[in-house]
């Protein structure tokens, strides 16, 4: 099984990646490649700017290594209750190509936050929104209080009771 994992945020220290990066890990003989948002960073879209460019590179790019994956891995920064910009982007782009960005793969979708509500907002917006992209969400996984919750170090969860919840989800795929 290939997993393709990412974290919606720019961050170079980004938390969702860590933490996307931590759950696809729980796969068992999976092939993990885990991308950058940063290296698909574009020019905020316009129909503009798509007139004088056409079809971006790095949307291209970044389609193409979605197309790879059996399992999508997608743990979504918030930014005043929606996604970030960067990601918000990256899909605006890409949606100019195809409509269909994920391509029918099964996703894990998660955020986490330094926040109690361990980006709530956002994944309630990507639930309603992300099957239009044709995904079909398998299970959603919120990790609150980052920094009280998943061990930088280890880079794990450090909260049994979450990091028992998250394994349980992956054993079900």
């Amino acid at each position: 099984m290939k997993i393709i994992a990412f974290g919606g945020s720019p961050s170079k220290n980004s938390i969702n990646k860590k933490l996307a990066t931590y759950a696809s890990s729980l796969f068992e003989n999976a092939q993990v490649e885990v991308l950058d948002l940063n290296d698909y960073e574009m020019p905020l879209f316009s129909v503009d700017k798509e007139v004088i460019i056409g079809q971006h590179t790095l949307a291209k790019a970044f389609l193409e290594k979605i197309a790879t994956a059996d399992l999508l891995i997608v743990s979504l920064a918030e930014n005043n209750g929606n996604y970030s910009a960067a990601f918000k982007n990256t899909v605006d782009w890409c949606s100019r190509i195809n409509g269909k960005i994920f391509q029918g793969k099964p996703m894990l979708l998660m955020a986490t936050s330094p926040g109690a509500r361990g980006g709530t907002s956002v994944l309630e917006i990507a639930k309603n929104n992300f099957p239009r992209f044709a995904t079909e969400i398998k299970a959603v996984f919120s990790l609150p209080s980052f920094d009280d919750n998943f061990d930088i170090e280890s880079n794990v969860i450090s909260n049994p009771e979450l990091d028992k919840q998250l394994k349980e989800i992956v054993a079900n795929f």
